[in-house]
Order: structure tokens, then sequence, then C-alpha cells
């Protein structure tokens, strides 16, 4: 079945983006997987290569294009091979949107250009120790004094948190104001006081580096808050449903190749003197995840058109997510066992995606939470 949502350009697009990955990724994505971390040259090619900061205005640097689906594609592509490497998502769906919305005159000049060309990686530092889902239980504060925000916290499972320049950090600027006292602040690499702590070893998605960030006095020059002060709550919340669209769509396309490798797969394995694919129970397995995946299809594009045209919403980004990674997580694990023993082997992609894709259903709010802003929604 076509996907009436793209384009012709878009699908050249998409072919050069294969082409980066076969050449610029798949030969060093074994060795990044060891390192737990990416070569900061592959940012610098995707820079060059026009993949970063697509929606940025070409006076920064940027692309000048207007169009998700462009970063659709790039997740897509990066799903379907299998790289989470590098965190170009994070960079370019999350972050960007906040620098483009928030950042003025001033900071966009300092900071844009870097972005796009990849000198400049971003991370976004939400989550705590002792704060992932309730967000409003931050302990981070920023305190003004004078010129700048004092910066005292601890942060956790950052992505491109090693690698990062930039980090967009949510900070309590009035600690008694509740969710009103939430501001996001810009840190830079090198300031005083601003420490990284372990590259976290990981289930799965090892060659993404994802770190602890430590903040002790960190003086952070007022020009550096991103939007206003006590509204960064309210930009968390505007900005999630890009996010979780995002993640629910990329979980798609892995629930997509996880099938299309093990259909194969039971077309060739034989059993008892024929394809594994001939047994009924093997068969309606198959039939099953191919319904699955195309009712999932058809809502994810609807939800990725209301996204370029500004109309997607909370509740649908929230049903989007909360679906499609449940889906990938289930899509992989009945794979796997159609795979048998070769399933559970890590030469075998569908082992390497049984690791990979655990985390889908927690990071970027978890399945638990999706249901919670869906079912307030209906009123309940």
């Amino acid at each position: 079945m076509g996907r009436e949502i793209f384009t012709a350009e878009h699908e050249a697009f998409r072919d050069m983006v294969r082409s980066f990955i076969e050449k610029e990724i798949a030969p060093y994505h074994e060795q990044w997987e060891k390192d737990g971390i990416v070569s900061r040259d592959v940012w610098l090619a995707a820079g060059r290569q026009g993949l970063l900061g697509i929606e940025v205005p070409e006076e920064y640097g940027g692309g000048g294009i207007d169009d998700y689906r462009y970063y659709l594609i790039i997740n897509e592509e990066f799903a379907r091979a299998g790289v989470h490497g590098p965190g170009f998502s994070v960079h370019n769906d999350i972050n960007g949107a906040y620098l483009l919305r928030l950042c003025d005159e001033e900071q966009k000049r300092r900071w844009l250009p870097g972005y796009c060309s990849g000198e400049i990686i971003t991370a976004i530092a939400m989550t705590e120790p002792a704060a992932g889902s309730d967000l409003q239980g931050i302990k981070t504060t920023a305190i003004r004094d004078g010129d700048h925000y004092v910066l005292n916290g601890s942060k956790t499972f950052i992505s491109n948190g090693i690698l990062s320049d930039l980090v967009i950090v949510v900070a309590k600027t009035d600690p008694a104001a509740g969710a009103r006292g939430v501001s996001l602040l810009v840190v830079e690499r090198g300031m005083a006081g601003f420490e990284r702590g372990r590259n976290l070893d990981k289930v799965g998605m090892h060659a993404q580096d994802t770190a602890e960030l430590f903040f002790d006095n960190v003086r952070v020059p007022k020009e550096n808050l991103l939007g206003e002060e006590g509204m960064g709550f309210i930009y968390l919340m505007q900005n999630l449903a890009r996010e979780r669209l995002s993640i629910g769509a990329t979980a798609l396309a892995g629930a997509e190749t996880a099938f299309e490798q093990t259909l194969e797969y039971c077309k060739t394995r034989e059993a008892f003197g024929r394809p594994i694919g001939k047994f009924q129970h093997n068969r309606f397995t198959l039939a099953e995840m191919k319904t699955e995946i195309t009712v999932a299809r058809a809502f994810t594009d609807q939800c990725v058109l209301k996204e370029s045209e500004g109309e997607l919403t909370a509740e649908e980004a929230a049903m989007l997510k909360y679906w499609n990674t449940e889906l990938l997580k289930s899509v992989v694990d009945r794979c796997v066992q159609l795979h048998g023993g070769y399933g559970y082997m890590t030469e075998y992609p569908i082992a390497k995606a049984y690791q990979d894709v655990r985390i889908q259903t927690i990071f970027g709010g978890t399945t638990e939470i999706m249901k919670e802003i869906i079912g307030r929604s209906l009123g309940v």
C-alpha cells in the first residue's frame, strides 16, 4: 500500500538518507556499539549533507523547509537500518523545536549555525533521579543572582549527554511556584560547575550516549534563558506532542522492518520438510502482525499530516505513542519466537531489535502516562 503523505521530493530525500546511512553510519556502527558512543565526525557529515536543522531558516544555515515529514523520513530509515547511535532525532525533532520557537534573534545567531552544521550537538535535560514522569517534581534550581542564574542539581538518562555542546536544562527559577516556577536555561559546554557523569550502560541502543549531568553552582548568563521565565512547563507541554509523534512513528517503522525480516525468514526456513510459514499457527501470527501494522500505519500517517499542518493534539500524540510502541514491543517479541533459537543470537537483526526496542514504552512518557493523558481527555 502506497503512502500518499509523501511527494517525489520526499522520496528523493529518502534515497539520499539511505545512501548516507550506507556510507557514513553502517560501516562504523558496530564499533560505536562497543564504544558506547558515536564519532563526532558523523554529526559533521550529517551537517554537510543537510540532515540537521532542515526546518531552520536559510539565513541561520538551515534548510529553510518547514515540513516535519523530512525528519520523519530520517527517523524511519534509521529504524529500518537498525542504527540508533547518532541522536539526530533528539537534536532535530525535539531540541530544534525549542530553539526555533523560543530563541531570540541574538540566540539564533549564536547557536543555530553550529546546530545545523553539526558543530553544536544538543541535548535536553528533563529527567532527574527522583523525577521522571512527574516533571513538576524536579529538584534542580536556577536562582537569579544579578545577570546570572545559579544552577544546582542533577539530571539522568540524558540522550546525547556526553557529546552535547548545548543542553536545554529544565529547572525551577521559583521553587515555591510549582509548575509556574519552571524555566528553560541553555547550559554550554565548558561552563564552570557543569560536569558529566557516567555514559550509562544500557540494555540496548548501545551506540547512543546516555549520561548523567551535574550542575554545581553553574553561573548561567541571563542571556541563556530560553523563552520567558516561569513558562518552561508550558513550553514542555507544547512540545511533548511532537516528541511523542516522532517516537511513535519511528516505532512503527521498526515494527514494519522486524515483520518484513521475519516474513522472509518464514518463507525460507524449513522444518518438517516445508517452510515454517506454511504452518497454520505461524501463518496466523504473521497475518495478525500484518493487520495490526497496517491499521497503525493509517493512524500514524494521519497524525503526521496533522503535525505538518499544526493541528496534532496532545491526546492524539499520546494515543500514537502508546499504541505504536506497545505494538513494536509485541511484534518484535513474536518475531523472535518465529525465529526460534536463532532469534536469540545477536548475529540476527531481530535479536538486536529485541534489546533496542524495550525502552520505547518508557522514554518520552511511559505507556501509563499516555493512557492517563488519553483518559483525562475523555472527561473521566
